[in-house]
């Protein structure tokens, strides 16, 4: 094969690709060539034979590939909590790449480690935390993970030597619609899920502080040991946000290490308008965020803030491989830190620098800009519902999403109808294509979970989705 044509081949087609993403989309844009796995698997030959492919082959690959993948970038996909095609973080992402590096020294990623501790410094200063620590993780889970993993180790000092003792009982706390890593992380840490305590949301998915001490009270009363508490920054259906500075209050009273998980709606303290759904930020201990999901940067990027500088190497103690660390042996390095002796990994992506790109990119005030403006799009989104007769709000919007349904004319309106009818109203819209947005149960109630997370949003594109959904349910009730 030739290198050079195959490059040549790549760049057109991406650029096709990419043009398609930026350019208004019209009515023939498509979000997904839609097919079922049999049909996938019938068109394209996903086997590794012995022999090698040729080089049409390969790149038809490619083609294939670009074809029969979800556009995220499209402005009708509204699927998932991250959406929308960032150029300067694109970039950013083919230098990293390019260059391939590990970010666990210096020597060998020198202006990498030096972007990570900028970044780092940077969303510290949104948090509040002075003397703050931080790094890039594979994802919100592995942030939440790690941020437990802190906490218990700061509480038992002997831990990372002599391991968990169960007779310790320790106990955490979080939002009855928290992320599912908290169990998954208590499970990894051998704390076990019966560790965790789900307190109750009111009716908007907000913790409900009075449940929060009534229940640190009896687990005290048990003889277990509450020692962490994680308040949600926009939760996964609803994007409601726990009240931060309430718990707070419970925390210090208790001494306990308070965690936000702003995986989702974290970068909501770019803007000056809406951080206030984050109050007490700066009393957490630390604080989990994803660049990758409102800040539109590519897939993965994710950073575990702490308030106490040292906790993250404290917990991988005993690190002595001369065979990758020797920062001590030369003066030029004027004493930096290398970022892999605070890590769990070794091996570790470039992912800081494509935010790097992006923030320098579009600037602080670009950014805020970006983030007001997916917070107007959820709100004009929440005015359309009020305004079709056919729609209805299954809860108020708290920011980022906009939960409502469909109502059939003319059926019984028992839960389960309902629930099966916006079900099949889902269905159809994948399947046409044209827009691709999920749905969750909140209490018994199926409801479409719209995301506005593509910065680029405008309202004509909100105006296209709903038409989008009332074509479709002109099509269900036509075939009755």
């Amino acid at each position: 094969m030739s290198t050079q044509s195959i490059i040549a081949a790549l760049n057109e087609r991406i650029n096709t690709y990419l043009f398609e993403q930026q350019s208004p989309q019209d009515i023939n844009s498509k979000v997904v060539n839609f097919k079922s796995p049999s049909e996938l698997s019938q068109l394209i030959d996903f086997k590794v034979s012995s022999d090698a492919v040729s080089e049409e082959d390969f790149i038809q690959m490619i083609d294939q590939y670009l074809e029969y993948s979800v556009n995220t970038g499209h402005k009708q996909f509204f699927n998932q909590l991250y959406s929308g095609f960032n150029l300067p973080a694109f970039i950013g992402e083919i230098v990293t790449i390019a260059t391939n590096t590990s970010m666990y020294t210096y020597e060998v990623a020198p202006v990498a480690s030096l972007i990570e501790v900028e970044m780092i410094k940077l969303m510290n200063g949104y948090t509040g935390y002075a003397e703050g620590d931080g790094l890039f993780v594979t994802g919100g889970s592995n942030a939440n993970l790690i941020a437990l993993f802190t906490a218990r180790n700061t509480l038992l000092k002997d831990c990372s030597e002599q391991g968990y003792d169960r007779r310790e009982k320790l106990r955490l706390f979080v939002n009855e619609t928290a992320h599912y890593s908290f169990d998954t992380a208590a499970n990894l840490l051998g704390l076990g899920m019966e560790s965790i305590t789900k307190v109750k949301a009111d009716e908007n998915g907000k913790m409900l502080v009075s449940d929060l001490e009534l229940k640190i009270a009896e687990s005290i009363e048990r003889g277990e040991k509450p020692f962490f508490v994680a308040a949600t920054c926009a939760t996964t259906v609803m994007g409601s946000y726990d009240p931060i500075d309430e718990i707070a209050d419970i925390c210090q009273q208790h001494k306990l290490w308070l965690h936000a998980d702003g995986s989702f709606g974290g970068s909501a303290l770019l803007s000056h308008k809406n951080r206030h759904l984050m109050c007490g930020i700066e009393k957490t201990d630390s604080f989990a965020w994803n660049p990758h999901k409102l800040m539109n940067i590519p897939l993965v990027c994710s950073a575990l803030l702490l308030k106490n500088s040292g906790l993250l190497q404290q917990n991988i103690t005993g690190i002595n491989t001369d065979y990758i660390f020797h920062e001590n042996e030369s003066s030029d390095l004027e004493h930096f830190q290398d970022l892999g002796k605070k890590s769990i990994q070794c091996g570790r992506r470039v992912d800081a620098v494509k935010l790097w790109f992006a923030w320098k990119y579009f600037g602080l005030d670009g950014y805020e800009q970006r983030i007001d403006n997916l917070i107007d799009m959820a709100a004009y989104a929440e005015s359309k519902v009020h305004s079709i007769s056919e729609l209805e709000m299954v809860r108020p919007r708290q920011s980022f999403t906009v939960c409502f349904r469909a109502i059939p004319a003319g059926e019984s309106q028992s839960v389960t109808n309902i629930n099966d009818y916006n079900r099949k109203l889902r269905e159809t819209l994948i399947k046409t294509g044209n827009v691709i947005v999920n749905y969750a149960f909140i209490d018994e109630i199926l409801t479409i979970r719209l995301v506005t997370a593509n910065a680029e949003l405008s309202k004509s594109d909100i105006d296209q989705f709903f038409n989008y959904i009332c074509d479709a349910i002109e099509l269900i009730q036509s075939k009755k």
